[in-house]
């Protein structure tokens, strides 16, 4: 059965949250008012000097106000709120300082939850008691009220009129509540809400995320699709000598088993860097240039010609150039098997300047006759954003019948 309209924010139970949220404050306010009773004897007492109240006035202000400022402080109402109040704020910034324009909200904040907080707190040790006993003793029960004390207009024998009268007490506390604990979530994001620059920060790290991501989700689509690739042209290799060839076929079915372990360490790698818990798998090692000898001989053993050249060492380059050109080649490559024919041939060199990579393939004819592009796909749009993000610059197209992949990049980037 429903709860009549006028009556839902006394039984939701939000309002019985916000209340929690309320008391909390006034828990927290309890040793501001402890402190505030004690100077005010202090005060008024003509013993103690004037001076030594004011010399211990002065680090006891000190310690209440401090906290009200600190991040901490923001840091564990936002959490209340978050829990309590039902309110999405964004959580606080790792690590990011505040401007003084965000402590000054969040102290507003925390001082006004600590008043609304001891307001509640007070009236619910001094109006519920009071209420429970009138209604008691219209209810017969001896709660100690004699006829000669008054209340107000009534006095202790009007038991009808004060239980009446306690009801209606208690259920304006209830809406007060309800309101103070609305009024609460409404103010929440404009005092404790980020600042300009906070949101800023929470949006480069948002970008640096998804930038790593994409990185990997490339890291991915490379390796794996090379090791594809390179498996399914060994299995049909092995395939067509399956009956005349059978060391042939043992020696494709080795590479299939290599290459998938290889496709598997890097697969559990980039998963590893991708969840959201649990510490990154460390199984496969980031593959560089300093691997490019092998990574052409898995292609050779697949039945892809490359014919290969370069100058200058390899493993002077930084570790981010050397691990991205790693993947250019090796996207080059499988683009080269899956849709080029003929040698490839695979320039690499290095320079003071930079890395030079140069992939040239014979060009696959389409079946209307045209010279079919490979790589207008992903592939080409992955080494292009590896590229770009390095500074580098990268031409890729048709030159006459063959297909020309020419990158630089480079090596004043950092690893």
């Amino acid at each position: 059965m429903d709860c009549p309209a006028p009556l839902r924010p006394l039984v939701a139970g939000s309002t019985w949250r916000r209340g929690v949220f309320l008391l909390l404050g006034g828990v927290l306010a309890l040793p501001y008012g402890l402190l505030g009773v004690a100077f005010a004897q202090l005060f008024t007492n003509p013993g103690p000097p004037r001076l030594l109240v004011l010399v211990l006035l002065v680090p006891a202000a000190t310690i209440a106000v401090v906290p009200i400022f600190l991040g901490g402080s923001r840091a564990l109402e936002i959490a209340a709120v978050r829990g309590l109040l039902g309110v999405d704020v964004p959580e606080p910034m790792p690590g990011h300082r505040l401007d003084r324009e965000t402590r000054l909200r969040a102290a507003l904040w925390i001082g006004l939850h600590l008043t609304s907080g001891a307001l509640v707190v007070a009236a619910l040790f001094s109006v519920v008691p009071m209420a429970l006993a009138f209604i008691a003793a219209e209810a017969g029960m001896d709660v100690g009220i004699s006829g000669a004390e008054r209340f107000g207009p009534f006095d202790g024998g009007d038991t009808g009129w004060l239980a009446l009268l306690a009801v209606l007490v208690l259920a304006a506390l209830g809406y007060a509540v309800a309101g103070l604990g609305a009024l609460a979530a409404s103010m929440a994001p404009a005092l404790l809400g980020p600042a300009s620059a906070e949101r800023i920060a929470a949006l480069e790290a948002r970008a640096a995320r998804l930038a790593e991501r994409n990185r990997l989700a490339r890291e991915l689509h490379d390796s794996v699709g090379h090791a594809l690739t390179v498996a399914t042209l060994q299995a049909g290799a092995a395939r067509e000598v399956l009956d005349g060839d059978p060391e042939f076929v043992r020696r494709a079915l080795t590479a299939i088993e290599e290459t998938g372990r290889r496709a598997m360490d890097d697969l559990d790698h980039v998963l590893g860097l991708l969840r959201e818990t649990g510490e990154p798998s460390a199984a496969a090692p980031q593959r560089t240039l300093s691997d490019l000898d092998e990574l052409i001989a898995n292609s050779r053993s697949a039945g892809t010609s490359v014919h290969s050249r370069g100058r200058g060492k390899l493993d002077a380059l930084p570790a981010v150039v050397s691990r991205e050109g790693y993947r250019i080649v090796q996207e080059g490559l499988t683009n080269a098997a899956r849709h080029g024919h003929g040698p490839v041939t695979v320039r690499v060199d290095v320079s003071p300047d930079g890395l030079e990579i140069e992939l040239v393939n014979a060009v696959a004819r389409s079946v209307s006759g045209g010279a079919a592009a490979p790589g207008g796909g992903r592939g080409l749009i992955g080494m292009r954003e590896r590229v770009l993000l390095l500074g580098g610059r990268v031409t890729a197209g048709v030159e006459g019948e063959r297909w020309r992949v020419r990158v630089r990049l480079p090596i004043g980037a950092d690893g």
